[in-house]
C-alpha cells in the first residue's frame, strides 16, 4: 500500500518539508541577488533530481557534487555543468571521461603540481578535455594552495599548456565558517575568503592566463557576505535544508529545519526517567556538531509528528546503532509518550543524517498538517 501520511511508513523514515525548502531556496537567491552573483548550490546533501529542480533558475551556473556517483546521476538526469568539488586523483579520470561523454561538463579540482601533471599525461590516453580548476585554501586549512604561493601559477601554467585540459577558474571553501559565532565573524571570514580566491585569480591573471571562474561558498559565508567583489559564484548546499547545528550559528531558524527523521517510542524506563526511539546512531549519524556551541542537542533535537519542536526541550542524547536515548526534562512525562507514539527528530549535521536514506518522504506544512506525504523523491547514494 502506497503511504498517505507519516503514520503509514516505517520507522526510522527521512521526511523533508516542501514549504520550508522552497523558503530557504528563496532566502539563498535573494543573497546571491544582493551581490550580484551566480549560485552553485551544492547537491551532495540532497542528492536528489526533484531537489535540483527546485533550487536550479536563472540565477544558477550548474551545480557542485562531492562524488562521482552524484556527478552520473545528475549528468544522466539532463545538469550539463557540474563542477566535483573534491580534489580529483588521476585514477577517477576515465570515469570523468564516461560521464563527459554524455554531454556534460565536470569541472574538477586540484592543489597538486603531481596531479596537474598527471592529468595533462593523459593527453592521448584517455580522449577527453578536463576541465580543472585550482583549489585555494582560504584558512580551512584541509585542501588548497595559499593564494600568494608559487604553486598557484605552476599549476596555472601546467593546466593551461596541456592540450587535453581547459583552465577553469580558481575555487575556494570556507568550511571554517562553522566556527563562526557572530554576524560579525560570518563577515569577516566571508571577506577572507573573497580575497583568498580574488588574490589566486590575479596571481594567475598576471601570468597571462584567462581566468574566468572565480568561485568561493559555504552557507553562512554566502548568506553574509557584505562584498563579493572579483567573485563570479558561490556554492553552498546545507541552506537547503538547515539542521540544528545552523541554527544555532545563525544561518537560519529552528523554523526553517526542512529535514527531519521519523521514529517511534520503543522503551520506556522510569527508574532512570528516559525513553528510547528506534531512531539510533544509523539513522541519526553520530556527528555531535552542537557540542561546541550554546545549547548542545546531543544526536538531535524532538519535535512532534508534525514538525513541531518539543517545549520544553527533549534531545536525543545518546545513542546505540538503532537506538537513540532521550532523557525527561523537567515539565515532560513518559506517561505523555507512549511506546509507539510518533515523533519527529531534527539533525545536528543533515548532510551526515541524510546519507543513510534511499529516498524522501515529503510533506507541506503550509498546504496541509504537515502529516500528509504529497510526494516521494529518490536519493542517490555512493561514490
Amino acid at each position: 500500500m502506497t503511504p498517505k501520511t507519516l503514520f503509514d511508513l516505517p520507522t526510522p523514515s527521512l521526511v523533508l518539508d516542501r514549504a520550508k525548502l522552497a523558503r530557504n531556496i528563496r532566502r539563498m537567491a535573494a543573497a546571491c541577488a544582493r551581490n550580484g552573483i551566480a549560485l552553485r548550490p551544492h547537491l551532495k546533501t540532497a542528492k536528489s533530481i526533484d531537489v535540483a529542480h527546485m533550487v536550479l533558475d536563472e540565477q544558477t551556473q550548474g551545480i557542485a557534487v562531492s562524488t562521482l556517483c552524484e556527478a552520473a546521476y545528475f549528468a544522466g538526469q539532463g545538469i550539463r555543468d557540474i563542477q566535483y568539488a573534491v580534489c580529483i586523483t588521476p585514477d577517477k579520470l576515465a570515469r570523468v571521461a564516461a560521464i563527459q561523454a554524455g554531454g556534460a561538463k565536470i569541472a574538477l579540482i586540484t592543489d597538486s603540481v603531481e596531479v596537474a601533471r598527471a592529468i595533462a599525461d593523459m593527453n592521448g590516453v584517455i580522449d577527453a578535455v578536463f576541465h580543472v580548476q585550482i583549489e585555494v585554501d582560504c584558512g580551512e586549512n584541509r585542501t588548497g594552495v595559499l593564494p600568494h604561493s608559487d604553486q598557484v601559477g605552476e599549476i596555472a601554467r601546467i593546466l593551461d599548456a596541456a592540450p587535453n585540459i581547459a583552465f577553469d577558474g580558481v575555487m575556494t571553501h570556507a568550511g571554517h565558517s562553522y566556527a563562526c559565532r557572530s554576524l560579525a565573524e560570518i563577515e569577516a571570514l566571508a571577506e577572507t575568503e573573497r580575497l583568498a580566491a580574488v588574490t589566486a585569480a590575479e596571481a594567475v591573471r598576471a601570468l597571462g592566463i584567462e581566468c574566468n571562474t572565480v568561485s568561493v561558498g559555504s552557507t553562512p559565508t554566502a548568506l553574509y557576505a557584505r562584498n563579493l567583489d572579483g567573485i563570479t559564484e558561490t556554492r553552498a548546499g546545507v541552506y537547503m535544508f538547515g539542521d540544528v547545528f545552523q541554527a544555532q550559528i545563525g544561518s537560519c531558524t529552528l523554523d526553517d529545519l526542512a529535514v527531519s527523521v521519523l521514529t517511534d517510542v520503543s522503551s520506556h524506563r522510569p527508574d532512570l526517567g528516559h525513553l528510547t526511539v528506534d531512531a539510533g546512531a544509523l539513522a541519526l549519524s553520530k556527528d555531535r556538531s552542537t557540542e561546541k556551541v550554546a545549547n548542545d542537542v546531543g544526536f538531535g533535537l524532538v519535535g512532534d509528528v508534525a514538525g513541531r519542536v518539543i517545549a520544553p526541550q527533549m534531545i536525543v542524547e545518546r545513542v546505540f546503532q538503532e537506538h537513540g536515548l532521550v532523557h525527561m526534562p523537567e515539565g515532560q512525562r513518559l506517561q505523555d509518550y507512549p511506546i509507539g507514539h510518533r515523533l519527529r527528530v531534527y539533525p545536528n549535521h543533515v548532510c551526515m543524517t541524510a546519507a543513510m536514506y534511499d529516498r524522501y518522504h515529503v510533506v507541506d506544512s503550509e498546504s496541509g498538517n504537515g502529516t500528509d506525504i504529497v510526494a516521494v523523491w529518490s536519493r542517490v547514494n555512493g561514490w
